[in-house]
């Protein structure tokens, strides 16, 4: 393999008068396990061999996997026509069929009924309901009543005395194209009395404090994502929801192969409504995994920060979300954002609750997984919070520019980790998959670059990572370069931030 070093921040590492060493190790390719015996790299053939992880739990397995619709008529019968399109097998055309196999339907791959009754279907117009009149009104109105339109729908179907256990939310081209977000200016008045109070007061802090009383009228979020707050619409009354445009629904050029899709989205069914399809296989201590996000949320009000956890644990192969405290949005600070003593301790006593009443117990090992560095305070509150558990790491998980080249026709391959002079270390979460005999990225594969103040097993903190980026349950393809901690953790910002403290729920099933 050549080095090849194109970053500044990377170059900087190295003394230009002492050599390079580079170690090069490809990791083994993480496990997973499933209901049957044997353990398998990919999910498609775990699934199809052994079928979901719960089989195991014998009368935890689920039976039936009901789903509600709700939408235009048009759409509401595509979505149902797809729904028992998957019910059998869909042949893929695709030419690699390692990398995309056939759909062997819903009932051979998860030993569970996918189905659904007119009961759990509204269709608009029979509600006298006419979208396309709303889609006329001034933009936020169009955005807050096609909103309330598709929300209150889940939320009849949700108060039934029998209820399925996912809605569908069909969702037009010309909604995406018209309502998927929204930013709202601030008025002439809120800017004026902004400003005035940023020139009576030269405290940043007290500012915002004191900017939050200066009209009466609610606090509302400057942008907003239609996906994000129908998810917290729908999270408000208890029911996870599945987002399905067209390109879900209908075959074209455009999209994906129906066995492809029809994978992904059945993984995404089947645990949203409380299955498990898979687990890591977990060699280790029983570890926590935890990835902190910080959220910048901006109303017509004030500028906060919110820190959002995301958290999964290996030993059930679950995992749950928690909302943090808010940090004042300091400008010296911009991005680089971080919590106090207190708040570090707060939140890691948190997640210690929260696992002890999914798990019930403790876990021998948490690991914080972070994209930016962890200060000194933060080190300093987790580790108080969580003095009796043996095992504590800080890793950073960041961005990076490094990159190997090697000859021949592909990339290094997915796994491989590079140590530069016993000091810096990059982890290839992408790259050649030999499973599947192809690299299936755009471009050359970007590493990611661990950082750890302490001194752990670097290798059993990259396999970890590795690891958790098979743990997306909203896809069945293996090609996450993310790990669950970090992705999760940026999603649920954003839906937490159209929820009222004490309202969110805690499962990923909500957010994903």
């Amino acid at each position: 393999m050549i080095l090849k070093i194109e970053s500044k921040d990377d170059y900087k590492f190295f003394n230009k008068n002492m050599p390079i060493n580079i170690e090069v190790k490809e990791l083994q390719q993480p496990l997973l396990e499933f209901g049957g015996p044997g353990l398998f790299i990919d999910q498609k053939e775990g699934l199809a061999q052994a079928g979901p992880f719960d089989l195991r739990f014998g009368g935890a397995h689920r039976k039936q996997v009901r789903v509600g619709i709700v939408g235009p008529p048009e759409m509401v019968k595509q979505a149902i026509d797809w729904i028992k399109r998957c019910q059998n097998s869909i042949v893929s055309k695709m030419e690699n069929q390692s990398q995309y196999p056939m759909f062997l339907g819903f009932f051979e791959t998860f030993k569970a009924k996918l189905d659904w009754s007119e009961k759990w279907v509204i269709e608009f117009d029979q509600e006298n309901e006419e979208l396309e009149k709303i889609l006329q009104l001034k933009p936020k109105e169009r955005f807050e009543e096609t909103l309330n339109l598709y929300a209150e729908a889940v939320a009849r179907i949700a108060k039934q005395e029998v209820k399925p256990d996912i809605v569908f939310c069909c969702i037009p081209e010309t909604v995406v194209r018209l309502c998927w977000s929204i930013t709202r200016d601030l008025s002439n008045a809120e800017w004026k009395t902004i400003q005035k109070r940023k020139k009576e007061q030269k405290n940043t802090e007290k500012v915002i404090a004191e900017v939050t009383d200066f009209e009466e009228t609610t606090e509302d979020l400057l942008y907003r994502d239609f996906r994000r707050a129908l998810k917290a619409r729908a999270m408000k009354v208890k029911m996870p929801i599945q987002i399905a445009r067209e390109a879900l629904l209908v075959d074209s050029e455009k999209n994906q192969d129906p066995a492809t899709r029809a994978w992904n989205m059945s993984v995404a069914l089947y645990y949203k409504s409380g299955g498990i399809p898979w687990r890591i296989n977990n060699k280790g201590p029983e570890t926590c995994f935890v990835g902190i996000s910080f959220h910048h949320l901006r109303t017509n009000k004030r500028h906060l920060v919110k820190s959002s956890i995301a958290q999964a644990f290996s030993t059930e192969g679950d995992g749950f979300a928690l909302r943090g405290d808010e940090v004042p949005f300091d400008p010296k600070q911009g991005y680089e954002v971080h919590l106090t003593e207190e708040q570090a301790a707060h939140l890691a006593g948190k997640v210690l609750v929260q696992y002890r009443e999914l798990s019930g117990g403790e876990p021998a090992r948490v690991v914080f997984h972070k994209t930016s560095k962890f200060n000194e305070a933060e080190k300093a509150g987790f580790k108080s919070a969580l003095r009796n558990i043996p095992i504590v790491e800080l890793i950073n998980l960041t961005p990076s520019m490094f990159r190997l080249v090697q000859f021949g026709q592909y990339p290094p391959r997915r796994g491989t980790i590079c140590r530069v002079n016993n000091d810096s270390v990059y982890l290839f979460t992408s790259g050649f998959m030999p499973e599947w005999g192809t690299y299936p990225g755009p471009h050359i594969p970007a590493p990611i670059r661990l950082i750890n103040s302490e001194d752990i097993d670097i290798e059993k903190a990259a396999s970890d990572i590795l690891a958790l980026t098979r743990m997306n349950w909203n896809t069945a393809q293996n090609t996450n370069s993310q790990p669950v901690t970090i992705r999760f953790a940026r999603q649920v910002g954003g839906i937490m931030a159209e929820v009222e403290e004490g309202e969110e729920e805690s499962s990923y099933r909500f957010y994903m």
